[in-house]
C-alpha cells in the first residue's frame, strides 16, 4: 500500500494539531489507518529535550531546542517507513521549524532537510498573523522561547521564504473556513 505523506506545518497558534486532527478523521471515516506526529512528541526522550529547551531560555537551549527537534522528527520518520500499512502518514511540525535559525542557515538546512527527508504534494503551512499567533497563545498555560511578537514576525517571514510551492492557507479564519480550503485541496490531491 502506498502511504500518503501530509505535512501540517506553521506558527504557534496557527491551529496545526486542530487541522491535523480534522484531516485525520478525513481518512479515517474512509477506512484508513491514520498515524499522526506532532513534535515534539513526548513519547521519546529526544522530544522531551526538545521540549524543556523550548521552555528555558538563553541561546544554549535556543540550539539545544533545534538539534533535539531534528532528532524527534527524524525518529518519527523512523517509525513512518515502518508503518507501511499505513493509508495516510500526518507529520505535524516539520521542516519549518528550521526558521527559528537565522535565515542563511534556515535556508540551507532546508534544502538539505527537503532532499533527504519525505516531502510530497500534500505538504500545508498554516498561516497566522503574529499577533493573532499572540493571542492563541496567551491563553496556554506555558510559553515557549519564541513566543513573542517580534520573534513570531521574524520567523513567520522566514517560514514564507522557505515554503515558496507549499499550500499556504490562510489560518486567521475560522476553523470550519480553513478546514474547507484544506478539503478542497485534499479533494483535488486525492483526486490525480
Amino acid at each position: 500500500m502506498t502511504v500518503r505523506f501530509i505535512v501540517v506545518d506553521g506558527l504557534d497558534g496557527a491551529g496545526k494539531d486542530t487541522h491535523a486532527r480534522l484531516i485525520r478523521e478525513r481518512y479515517v471515516t474512509k477506512g484508513e489507518n491514520v498515524i499522526i506526529r506532532s513534535h515534539p512528541e513526548s513519547d521519546n526522550p529526544y522530544g522531551r529535550r526538545a521540549k524543556q529547551a523550548l521552555l528555558a531560555r538563553g541561546k544554549i537551549n535556543h540550539l539545544k531546542a533545534s538539534v533535539y527537534y531534528a532528532l524527534d522528527v527524524i525518529h518519527s520518520l523512523r517509525k513512518y517507513y515502518r508503518a507501511r500499512d499505513t493509508g495516510t502518514f500526518i507529520v505535524v511540525r516539520y521542516l519549518v521549524g528550521v526558521a527559528y535559525l537565522p535565515l542563511p542557515l534556515a535556508k540551507i538546512l532546508y534544502k538539505f532537510f527537503a532532499t533527504f527527508l519525505p516531502t510530497s504534494p500534500y505538504m500545508f503551512f498554516l498561516d497566522v498573523k503574529p499577533e493573532e499567533s499572540l493571542k492563541r497563545i496567551e491563553e496556554r498555560e506555558e510559553r515557549e522561547m519564541f513566543e513573542t511578537l517580534e520573534e513570531l514576525q521574524k520567523v513567520r517571514k522566514k517560514a514564507l521564504e522557505l515554503v515558496r510551492g507549499w499550500h499556504i492557507i490562510d489560518t486567521n479564519r475560522p476553523v470550519e473556513e480553513t478546514h474547507a480550503a484544506i478539503q478542497t485541496i485534499l479533494d483535488e490531491l486525492d483526486g490525480k
